[in-house]
């Protein structure tokens, strides 16, 4: 049974969270598209696992208070929420900004309480040759072409959209532009303390991305002190849409400590 709560980690900073399920901790942090777009893979981790699955201040309407201006922030503000829970062994789970957010967390994380990272097609970092895509410059049609493995399937014409949700889509973007727009999607300091990171890192992308190319994942995951990449076919920046089966059973066996049952070319494994 899903419960909706609030977490207050700051006087100012009311979290809004959805917990389920019983078992090993898993943090699911969704991507600037919101949290409808983890909500599924959130659902079927809840059958083996306690999940936390917040709502990132200032997306879907909620508080953001003035100082949180940064991806760093949002870091930290997780790491609190985990502590005040007394949590430990937690498998932190990101898509997109979720997957930086992820990251930041695992490098400040000094008291162990991160045993494991799932970050599913992430921005976050500057790759040399492997420039992301500006999401910004892109109109409705143009995000849709970057984002799926099928466009057609996926594209949503914004004028169909109803006019209170449209504010809400809107709201979010500029909630993103504050927190990622400048430098844009990525930190520069990040790539080189990433080596630090010593917990399994998986890192989960569609073959057919392109607002970060799966060459751009293999960078990210080359980084980690113990990094592996797994390509997920006919998908793209959300695999976790587009092919939720494969894409749980890579966790699935990320969180058992077994190797996938399929082997992938684009593989980066460090001993």
């Amino acid at each position: 049974m899903q419960t909706d709560t609030t977490a207050v980690v700051h006087d100012d900073l009311p979290l809004t969270l959805s917990e389920a399920g019983r078992g090993r901790p898993v943090l699911v942090l969704h991507g600037g598209g919101g949290p409808a777009t983890v909500a599924g893979l959130a659902e079927r981790l809840s059958r083996v696992a306690h999940t936390l699955t917040p709502v990132h201040p200032g997306w879907e309407g909620t508080h953001r208070p003035g100082w949180l201006i940064g991806v760093d922030d949002l870091a930290h503000a997780y790491l609190h929420l985990l502590s005040d829970r007394k949590l430990d062994d937690v498998l932190v789970v990101g898509s997109s900004l979720g997957g930086w957010i992820a990251a930041e967390m695992a490098v400040r994380d000094t008291a162990g309480i991160i045993s494991g990272l799932v970050l599913i097609d992430a921005v976050g970092v500057h790759i040399e040759n492997e420039p992301m895509t500006d999401f910004f410059t892109l109109d409705a049609r143009g995000v849709a072409e970057h984002s799926w493995h099928d466009p057609d399937r996926h594209y949503v014409d914004p004028a169909g959209i109803p006019s209170d949700e449209l504010a809400v889509r809107q709201a979010n973007m500029a909630t993103l532009r504050t927190l990622a727009g400048d430098p844009y999607m990525h930190d520069p300091e990040l790539l080189r303390h990433l080596g630090r990171v010593r917990v399994p890192a998986l890192l989960l992308w569609g073959e057919s991305d392109r607002i970060v190319t799966p060459a751009y994942g293999a960078a990210y995951a080359e980084a980690f002190g113990d990094g592996r990449l797994e390509i997920i076919p006919e998908a793209g920046h959300l695999p976790q849409i587009e092919q939720p089966d494969a894409t749980f059973a890579h966790i699935a066996a990320h969180m058992e400590g077994r190797a996938p049952l399929v082997e992938h070319e684009c593989r980066n494994r460090h001993q």
